[in-house]
């Protein structure tokens, strides 16, 4: 073998792996679907499980449920660097493994909760050792080839998505069949099913020596940088879409209650509300993928950060709860195509030896936004009324579409 054939495929990581990205593929978006299915299902009746946890005034249930709804997406901001170094040193499928153990664990524990201290620090502790999802698109952006990790990571996002459409629908109607406390043992053993498929069919040829010697070779072969500039604006776009999405889905059940919904179909309302976003993206996510690939990233994501924008006004004066849910539908459309074309910019962004690296920020990212977005609703919602967090999310999606506008012509990488 010739010394520079010895620097290209043979030692690549996705090169040795092109025999099971597909498979592993398809795992990752059933396992994604599970864990998404248990993170999101308590939505609907979260603020009643707090109350039953002994919270009484309604502006503490508000407070709370956002607190606990966040904490676990704030334990997965943390962590997801870190689990991506580890992915590049020891492999990606021990950490989808280690995931889906540890989420299916405390799942069933959130059950088990005495007080709502308990409730959060166990929503925290399924971010700090959890985060399927997070760990499959580490594993998917670096095993796919670099011309089909959009299709890939767009396949994998459709799985999410799908988790986010169900989750609530099965929040809003688990809980009268086999109790509040039952629905979280469910959710875990979704997961721990997730953990098995993962143990026995994902596969992975990982060689420690062999990337690391791919590292060192990229570093003094590829003296260019990646320009920060476009990496930062990309991470914060990635988390204000997080953040408009979930400003005001922890407290939704409180706005819903406004709108005369009677109480006793107020689960099963919110949950139908919530699943509309995610119903919306998935209309959408495949064809807004394939336009990115036409008409290019940057035009998809500016596009759809001001359409989302501006659908965020006009939830805040609606009268029905039907209105709330076409309006979700609507703009969980024009969100669909954000993630998975911020994904592949970030991918295209970073050298091959910083993929996983990169993409574990971008994780990062995300989940700080899905911590923000429900504290920024909750603080809002108390203090200005539920109606202001429509505005205010709404104008930081502008802002983020004016700073991607000026991002796009920055160079993607910078000597």
């Amino acid at each position: 073998m010739s010394g520079a054939a010895g620097l290209k495929s043979p030692v690549s990581y996705a090169e040795r792996n092109a025999l099971y990205w597909r498979r592993n593929l398809f795992i990752c978006v059933f396992g994604s679907f599970t864990t998404l299915v248990s993170l999101s299902m308590l939505l609907p009746f979260l603020p009643l499980y707090v109350q039953q946890l002994g919270v009484t005034s309604q502006a503490a249930v508000v407070q709370w449920s956002g607190v606990a709804f966040g904490a676990t997406f704030l334990g997965t901001a943390v962590t997801a660097p870190v689990w991506g170094r580890l992915a590049d040193r020891y492999g990606r499928k021990p950490m989808l493994v280690r995931a889906a153990i540890g989420m299916a664990i405390v799942m069933s524990l959130i059950g088990m909760a005495h007080n709502v201290t308990e409730l959060v620090v166990l929503r925290l502790m399924a971010g700090l050792i959890g985060g399927y999802a997070s760990a499959s698109i580490v594993m998917i952006g670096t095993q796919a080839p670099r011309d089909k990790a959009g299709w890939a990571l767009g396949i994998l996002s459709t799985g999410s998505l799908a988790g986010s459409l169900a989750g609530p629908l099965v929040g809003g109607l688990l809980p009268s069949l086999i109790s509040i406390r039952s629905t979280f043992f469910a959710g875990g053993a979704m997961i721990a099913v997730a953990a098995l498929l993962t143990v026995v069919f994902v596969r992975e040829d990982f060689d420690a020596g062999a990337d690391s010697k791919a590292r060192t070779t990229a570093s003094s072969a590829a003296p260019e940088k990646t320009n920060r500039a476009v990496t930062v604006t990309l991470l914060l776009t990635a988390m204000m879409v997080l953040l408009a999405n979930m400003s005001i889905e922890p407290i939704i059940t409180v706005y819903i209650a406004h709108l005369n919904v009677p109480t006793d179909h107020l689960a099963r309302t919110a949950g139908i509300v919530m699943a509309c976003s995610a119903f919306g993206s998935m209309l959408t996510a495949a064809r807004l993928g394939a336009l990115a690939d036409r008409i290019g990233s940057w035009n998809v994501i500016i596009g759809c950060l001001v359409l989302t924008g501006l659908l965020m006004v006009p939830q805040a004066f609606v009268s029905q709860w039907w209105q709330l849910a076409i309006l979700r539908g609507l703009m969980g459309m024009t969100l669909a195509g954000l993630l998975p074309s911020i994904a592949k910019l970030v991918r295209h962004a970073a050298t091959d030896h910083e993929s996983g690296k990169m993409l574990g920020y971008l994780q990062s990212a995300q989940f700080s936004g899905q911590v923000a977005g429900p504290l920024l609703g909750g603080v809002i919602g108390v203090h200005l009324g539920l109606h202001s967090v429509f505005f205010v999310t709404g104008s930081l999606l502008i802002a983020c579409a004016v700073l991607s506008q000026w991002a796009r012509r920055q160079p993607v990488r910078a000597a």
